[in-house]
Parts: structure tokens; sequence; C-alpha cells
């Protein structure tokens, strides 16, 4: 769409959510054709400029503007990395061509695309179960990150070069500012200002021209989210949610219950494993690239059922990382208690829980209790071995959130690049070791794994997601929010679980978090074993040439034994060799 003016063109995805705000502090010096945010955000770009429209925008957004009087490109992304963009050079001399796009599948398309594996890339998914923005899986080919704009001018077009990206937000400053300027109110006026700006922006993101819904999984999260909605509709809300008939990973009966206090519109799907193992031959294309986060699974297949009722459904997801919902940041905490210990009876303790027997890790249960009742507990107890042999809490979020600890020793001829977890780590040292790994997590894990998972995942059936907890300016809000009222007594999301309780009863909420996983472990052993056999065939690993084969079948043979459990380890080899296959000439 071209603007008023003339001066600008652009290719648009995403959602603004205020674009009728900027409508009205525009002016009527506008002369509007339509009623969409495409159109408003052409006219902020003809009034304000580029860095001012973007310091106005809120919502999801990957846009590429070309400005026809200085004839630049210029390339930009959401501020929490909602929505991806790709971009990059192909080919050489007269023949390069500047690609760009949301997706590879719109890059791959044109005829110059060259496709060269990028073998540091596979080094990264492997560490991370994801490939982080900038990398991307293909030569030459980038992801913006979030937050961040690319200008591309004439001259770097003749010269075939790319400028640095630029930010024009940033996390890490966010999060520094805010642990430095805490609230200073008491904790009810911080609970009621917190509701306030929930509802407000859960209430922006409920305006819609299609049938909207919501993912309701029955955890503090999306329960507080579809509560909000819910008290804001005249309406019963349309909820969706997936259960498996194993216990151990099925949550859809909490959802239910959730549902019923609430009144929404309530659906659930019980899903067979044949169903759920349907989904793999898909994963490839609705991914584009290597992508091996397992919760992909039921991600799929909920917003599958979403789609059949409603065009558009709100999320819970960032809950976790703004307001201290994972366990690793509990963990932190036995980890400070066991630096106390003499060195030799830290290296013991290691060493027995690290051995992961049926008996020890019965004990464990008993010194950290909110892993019991957890899928793949024991598995979960031989991580936590790690509390007692890291040097740092540096050292102990990497172990965290890597599955391969040294991956470039299991692809050939790769290194593994920087990212923001190793060399290129912004400044985070005025925070607390807990809120580093938040801010982390914000920086890398949700853009690149989770807001992943869910984009992709809906929009291969034509779903558009929202996620109210990423409003820009709540997220800046809870930055200020001192970490007591986040992790209190060993209880995370302490005030988001105080909101919640106004809507939903507390006994209908007390239970340990679970997450949205699927039991690859067993399917890897049972259903699974031969599709994964082939694709882990020692000769085939030669032939290809990408990884070395002796640790793939190390693992996966103390896997199939039951001696180990490597799910996860497999599951990014798996997941790189079925996306291999399926993007092979």
């Amino acid at each position: 769409m071209s603007s008023g003016t003339g001066r600008y063109v652009m290719v648009y995805n995403g959602e603004i959510y205020n674009h009728l705000q900027i409508r009205q502090q525009l002016g009527d010096t506008t002369n509007f054709k339509g009623n969409s945010d495409t159109e408003t955000i052409l006219a902020a770009f003809d009034a304000w400029g580029v860095n001012k429209t973007l310091d106005k925008l809120k919502g999801m957004f990957a846009i590429a503007l070309f400005d026809k009087q200085t004839s630049d490109l210029i390339l930009m992304r959401d501020r929490l990395g909602e929505k991806p963009l790709y971009y990059g050079w192909q080919g050489q001399g007269a023949d390069a061509i500047f690609l760009f796009g949301s997706e590879l599948k719109a890059l791959k398309a044109h005829p110059k695309f060259e496709g060269d594996i990028n073998r540091n890339a596979i080094t990264l998914l492997l560490r991370h179960n994801a490939i982080p923005a900038p990398h991307s899986i293909y030569k030459g080919i980038c992801k913006l990150p979030a937050g961040h704009i690319v200008r591309l001018t004439k001259q770097d077009r003749q010269s075939q070069t790319i400028q640095s990206p630029q930010p024009y937000w940033q996390l890490s400053e966010i999060a520094t500012r805010g642990a430095s300027q805490t609230w200073q109110g008491t904790a009810q006026e911080a609970i009621d200002a917190l509701e306030a700006k929930l509802l407000k922006s859960v209430k922006a993101q409920m305006i819609s021209d299609v049938p909207l819904g919501a993912f309701l999984s029955g955890g503090i999260d999306s329960s507080t989210i579809v509560a909000l909605m819910q008290a804001q509709s005249q309406s019963p809300i349309k909820t969706f949610t997936i259960g498996f008939d194993d216990k151990e990973y099925d949550e859809a009966m909490h959802a239910k219950a959730i549902a019923k206090h609430l009144g929404t519109a309530h659906t659930d799907y019980y899903v067979s494993p044949e169903e759920a193992m349907n989904v793999i031959p898909q994963l490839p294309t609705i991914y584009d690239e290597p992508f091996s986060d397992s919760s992909q699974i039921p991600t799929f297949l909920v917003s599958r059922l979403a789609r059949e009722k409603v065009a558009v459904s709100l999320s819970g997801d960032g809950g976790d990382e703004l307001f201290c919902g994972y366990n690793r940041y509990k963990m932190l905490s036995i980890w400070h208690k066991a630096q106390r210990l003499p060195d030799p009876l830290r290296k013991m303790t290691s060493a027995i829980l690290s051995a992961g027997s049926h008996n020890m890790t019965a004990k464990a249960a008993q010194f950290i209790p909110h892993l019991k009742g957890q899928s793949d507990f024991q598995s979960k107890i031989k991580k936590a071995s790690y509390l007692f042999k890291a040097q740092s809490a540096d050292d102990l979020y990497q172990h965290f959130v890597s599955h391969w600890h040294h991956p470039a020793s299991i692809v050939i001829g790769a290194e593994e690049p920087a990212t923001y977890l190793t060399a290129n780590r912004p400044d985070l040292s005025s925070l607390s070791d807990v809120e580093t790994m938040m801010a982390l997590d914000m920086l890398t894990y949700m853009p690149d794994d989770i807001l992943v998972k869910l984009d992709r995942a809906a929009m291969s059936v034509s779903l558009e997601s929202r996620v109210p907890f990423l409003d820009h300016e709540l997220v800046e809000f809870a930055w200020h929010l001192p970490q007591d009222l986040k992790l209190r007594d060993g209880q995370t999301k302490w005030i988001l679980r105080q909101i919640l309780h106004k809507y939903v009863p507390q006994s209908l909420m007390d239970r340990p978090k679970k997450g949205f996983a699927v039991p690859i472990d067993s399917w890897l052993r049972g259903p699974l074993r031969d599709w994964a056999e082939a694709l882990l065939d020692e000769t085939l690993l030669k032939q290809q040439g990408y990884f070395d084969p002796a640790p793939i079948r190390k693992k996966w043979d103390a896997h199939l034994s039951g001696k180990e459990n490597w799910q996860f380890d497999l599951w990014d080899i798996l997941m790189f060799q079925s996306w291999l296959a399926a993007n092979q000439p």
C-alpha cells in the first residue's frame, strides 16, 4: 500500500491495537479512505517519520517500508518479536538480489534463492532447540532481532552490503531501568495497578471484526487472560483446550473446571497419541527451518482446534518471563544455599543426583518438592544435579537452557556463533541473578522459541494469535515491580496469582506447573522408534556429513535401553533430519 503523499510504499504483517487512537492524534488533516491499520501506519510515517511512528505503535508487526524520496528500504520488527522478518542477499555480482519476507517459504520461492545450509546455525539448534536471531538455517539469510530496524540505502544495494540492525527499543535497558526505579507503593496498590494495565491490554486485543477466542491450558497465565476477557465481555468467551489420556501430561480437566467457573463457551478435545504423532511430518513445513521444542505439537493441535470456531485467539505466553514463572528461577535459591557447602560435599551430591536412580530421585523430592508431580520428574532431577556443580549463576543458567552442551563437537565443520548467552551479552550487571535470568529469557527463549512456536503453528491454520502480556507498556511496568512481588516465599508469579484469585478460586489453581508437553521419551522407544531409527541411521548420518554419528548413536542406544532419557537432545537431531529430508532438492 502507498501512503497518501506517495512517498512511502509498505508491505506489512501484523496488528496495531492502538491504530484508532493514532488516527485521532493525526487529526483531520489526513483523508483516510478505509479503516485498516495499514493505512494508519502509512499516514503516521507521512506525518511523523519512522522513529516517532515506531515509538507510538502498540502491537505486533513486521514492516518493510520503501522511501521513494531517499530510495531507502527500511525493515522493522515489533519490540518483543511476535512477528518474524527474514532478509538477506542471494547471488553474486550483477545477479545478486536482496530478499525479505515473513517466512522462509516466501524467500525460497524466488528463483535466485540459493539455500546453502548454515552449519553454524545447526550448533545453535542443538543447544537451544531453536535458531536464535539474527541467525537462520540458510547462509546469507538473517532474522531481524526483536525491537530493531535495518536500513538498506541505494549505496548498500550497489555494494551489496547490509548495515547492522539498530535497536529502537531495548529490553535490556527496560529491565535495568525498571530494577533501579522500583515501585514505591504498597503491594495492594501494585496489584491494582497491574490489574488495570492487564485489563486495558486485554480489552485492546479483543477488538476484532472476526470471531475471537482464547487458548486455555488451565495454568496461571492463560487463566488470567481468559478471566480478564470474560470480565469485559457481554457474551461467553470461546476457549479451547486439548487433552491427553496420559494423566501425567493432561491438564484439560483443570482447564474445563476453570472454564465452567468463568462461564466461557469451552471446547476441549482429547488427542490420541496417533493424532499427535501424525503432526510430525508437517513440522518442517510449518516451521520453515529446524525447530525442536516438542510442545510445537500440542500448540499446533490447539491452534487447529480453535480455528474451527474463531479466526483470532489470545494466548497467555509471556507471563512466565515477566512474573518469574519458570522453575529455574526458584532453583536459583537452592544454588545459593548449595554454595555454602564444602566442595567435596557439593560434588558428591551432584554425582548422586546425576546418577538418576529411582531411589535417589525420590529422596531428592524432599529437597526440591516443587519438581515432584511434574512430567519427566527423574530427568528434571538429573538436570537439577548441576545446582551443586555450577560455579556461577551464569554457568547455571546456560546449563539449564542448553540441550547439547558442546554442539560444535557434534556438527562437522561448524563453530558455535556468539549469542546473548555468550559473548554478545548485554550489560545486565545491575540486575540480581534471578532478574538476569528473566531478562535473558525475554531476549532469547521467548522470541526465538516461545513466540516462534506460537506464531508458526497458528499461522499454519490461518489463525491470528495475540499475546496481551507483551503490550510493551505492560512489560515496562512489570520491570518496575519489586522482585518479591513476583517470587515470594517460594511461590512464582505471586502478584499475578493475587489478580487471578479475584476471578478464580485458589483451590482450582493450586497444583504443580506442568508446561505444555507430550511424552516424546516413550514415543521414541515405542511408536516412533522405526521413524527415528531411519533418521538416525549411522550410514545415513555419515553420507549426509552434518553430524558425527558416534555421540548421537550413543545417546540413542542409551535412550532405547531406558537407562537414560535423552528425548530433548535426540529431538533436536530428529527435527533437523526431518527438516533436511523435506527440504532436499
